[in-house]
């Protein structure tokens, strides 16, 4: 794994591979703010083309309410490592799977969050075992494929891994003008340089993979709302990889907590991150220790 020098870390914070039975995940970890009173591990997914960077500026301010934050690489995303060309390695199970590793590493019970393509491996994971997560976070994180205009656009982005170099994808894309769910800048990544370098890390059967699931994931909502852990559905007042007015629906039918950040788009923890912190830890501070809260 590469190092994060040039990278912004949070304060406090340190990184590091997290070692699972599942092999080793890039972290950023960081611990509750001096003189706060713990209150639990957040364990958190980044999205399509994303990392842990990604909720850099979360990190701080869940710190401050007692929170331990621990964000991730998925597998063969930025620092941790996966393979070149196996597609199969990155299918939703494994991921999922990878997922649960990661939870009974940071040491289960955690808060789970995932971002976007995130929220769907998370969602994913709490399918497959639900003991190791007090509650589920969905952030910017529809319940089927992402939008047709999106969809077109993950479809360029396989197409031209079939044919193109990391490297020449990368000019492509800076060329497209890219919305966020296909690399766009995010607050608290660093420069346009740092945003290269993550991309040249992420593995192209990963990204071939994940692409693919995105615009033909199921409608899983009901399987959801049947598993007994508190869930909240997060989103910015704008999006263009799943509408508000779906994301609203869904979390009407999972009986979840709905938050929407004012000014944010489909990267809330970027776009508007202390009020996206505030929400965040308001609900975990709902959540009773058994997993139960107020909204299940």
């Amino acid at each position: 794994m590469s190092s994060q020098a040039s990278f912004t870390r949070p304060p406090d914070a340190r990184a590091y591979p997290l070692r699972t039975a599942r092999g080793e995940f890039a972290a950023v970890d960081s611990p509750v703010a001096a003189g706060a009173e713990p209150k639990g591990t957040v364990l958190m997914l980044p999205g399509f083309t994303g990392s842990k960077e990604d909720f850099t500026l979360l990190h701080e301010p869940l710190a401050a309410r007692g929170y331990r934050v621990v964000a991730l690489d998925g597998r063969g995303q930025f620092e941790s490592d996966g393979p070149e060309d196996d597609e199969s390695a990155y299918a939703r199970e494994e991921l999922a799977r990878d997922v649960l590793a990661q939870a009974e590493s940071v040491g289960a019970p955690v808060h789970l969050l995932g971002h976007s393509l995130g929220g769907q491996i998370a969602r994913a994971a709490v399918l497959l075992d639900h003991s190791p997560f007090l509650s589920l976070t969905l952030v910017a994180s529809g319940p089927a494929q992402i939008s047709d205009s999106q969809q077109q656009r993950v479809k360029l982005l396989r197409d031209a891994l079939d044919v193109m170099g990391m490297s020449e994808v990368w000019e492509a894309i800076l060329a497209m003008g890219p919305p966020e769910e296909v690399g766009g800048p995010a607050r608290g990544i660093g420069g346009m340089e740092q945003l290269r370098r993550r991309w040249l890390g992420n593995k192209p059967a990963q990204l071939r993979a994940t692409g693919g699931q995105l615009c033909t994931e199921p409608d899983r909502v009901a399987e959801l709302a049947a598993v007994p852990i508190p869930l909240h559905v997060l989103s910015g007042d704008h999006d263009d990889t799943w509408p508000v007015t779906l994301l609203d629906r869904m979390a009407v039918r999972l009986q979840a907590r709905r938050t929407v950040v004012p000014g944010a788009q489909h990267s809330p923890n970027t776009d508007m991150p202390l009020p996206t912190a505030r929400a965040l830890a308001d609900f975990w501070d709902g959540v009773r220790g058994d997993g139960a809260g107020p909204d299940r």
